[in-house]
């Protein structure tokens, strides 16, 4: 058996809102610019008497960003076309910071120019897999627009949840009764019934494991809008789901965390200067944890994963060895499914052909655990043996201490 690990998949937004406009969703026009030319045609397309322009990256808190060009927030309201060619002048090309990206902010390279709708009244609606129930689960509450676990710790009688039977699948009376306790009357109660079912076989048919609707909303013309959408997706059912997959946007993630991931490691960059090499994620944060612990600050979190092979620890070596911050490396792997004679293979041939020069120390323990010491200690390689997890931590912290 071999375990994958996989990052998530990670859409804009203007994905997911085409997504659900494929589907039969109800949200709003849009066209998708990557220029303040292309971007004052989409708002005169659009024939809006509103248009809202929305910076596309992949963190929140976008309404409340800074452009490094001094504009100020990546969304706006207009009703001038002109205004939108002007204010995407200062959005695409330009980074923007929010509380969510890195410090310097993230380059947008597309903006959303959107028909803008009021909103008469904001609520919550979401389809997720519940390991509880064995299945899907809709939960839903008239109070949106806002942090639904708020809701459910102020007012927990605000949340509706109705558990939907997978093969029969969602039942007109239980949309019904949804649209209901969403707070939607006449007429509006049978059109937001109807955009339940096809949200819930948007669900099953693309693989998601969640399609959550934030505001889920009427407009004072009598429209039921899916305003704003988080989609989750079943990594395992990427062979299904070619199409979808295809449009991952890895163009904000770090250049090494996409190498990392041509491999199947899962890497995520940090500010200090020993890189972690761990197997799983739950090791690989004591390990930071640890190194902490005793004052020192890990570079990385890098996760090996369960089917690590040889050539995973050559590159995840050449990754590690490749970022000038790096003045130690500690390996902590717990052998179950790992073979650790592997690890000690892969460590070996790793140190040899990119000529290590930084401290190195190892901790094995698990399957096959002495072949791999004793790999080790033949190698005639300045490597570092620890005893358990305290005294890697200490030692790989005292090797950075000496220079």
């Amino acid at each position: 058996v071999q375990l994958t690990p996989r990052r998530w998949l990670n859409l804009q937004e203007y994905q997911s809102k085409k997504i659900m406009a494929d589907h039969g969703v109800t949200v709003q026009r849009f066209f998708v610019a990557d220029s303040a030319n292309d971007a004052l045609e989409a708002a005169q397309r659009l024939k809006a008497k509103e248009v809202v322009l929305k910076a596309q990256i992949l963190a929140g808190g976008r309404g409340k960003g800074i452009f490094n060009s001094g504009l100020k927030g990546g969304v706006h309201l207009t009703k001038d076309p002109k205004t939108v060619e002007q204010l995407a002048k200062q959005m695409i090309g330009y980074n923007l910071s929010t509380k969510q990206t890195p410090k310097d902010g993230v380059t947008v390279k597309k903006v959303m120019v959107a028909e803008a709708l009021d909103i008469s009244r904001e609520t919550y609606f979401a389809i997720l897999m519940d390991r509880a129930c064995n299945g899907p689960v809709m939960v839903g509450s008239p109070q949106g627009g806002m942090d639904i676990e708020e809701v459910a710790v102020t007012s927990p009688e605000l949340i509706f949840k109705e558990e939907i039977d997978i093969f029969e699948g969602i039942k007109d009376r239980q949309a019904l009764q949804m649209a209901k306790n969403l707070g939607f009357q006449g007429a509006l109660q049978q059109q937001a019934a109807d955009q339940i079912k096809k949200l819930y076989n948007l669900f099953l048919k693309i693989d998601a494991t969640q399609v959550e609707v934030n505001p889920f909303g009427e407009t004072p013309e009598g429209q039921v809008v899916c305003f704003d959408a988080k989609i989750n997706f079943d990594d395992n059912a990427e062979f299904r789901q070619k199409e979808i997959f295809a449009m991952d946007d890895k163009s904000e993630n770090e250049p090494i965390e996409n190498e990392a991931a041509k491999y199947d490691l899962k890497y995520i960059g940090l500010d200090g200067n020993i890189a972690c090499f761990v197997n799983g994620a739950g090791l690989a944060m004591a390990t930071c944890d640890i190194i902490s612990l005793n004052g020192g600050k890990p570079a990385n979190f890098l996760d090996l994963g369960g089917g690590v092979k040889e050539a995973q620890v050559y590159q995840a070596f050449k990754l590690l060895t490749a970022d000038p911050k790096v003045e130690a490396i500690l390996v902590n792997i717990f052998g179950g499914i790992v073979n650790c004679a592997i690890i000690a293979n892969g460590i070996t041939k790793a140190c040899q052909e990119l000529e290590l020069k930084v401290p190195l120390v190892v901790r094995l323990e698990g399957t096959n655990v002495h072949e791999a010491q004793r790999i080790l200690s033949e190698s005639g390689l300045p490597i570092t043996s620890a005893s358990d997890l305290e005294d890697a931590a200490k030692k790989a912290v005292a090797s950075v201490a000496k220079k």
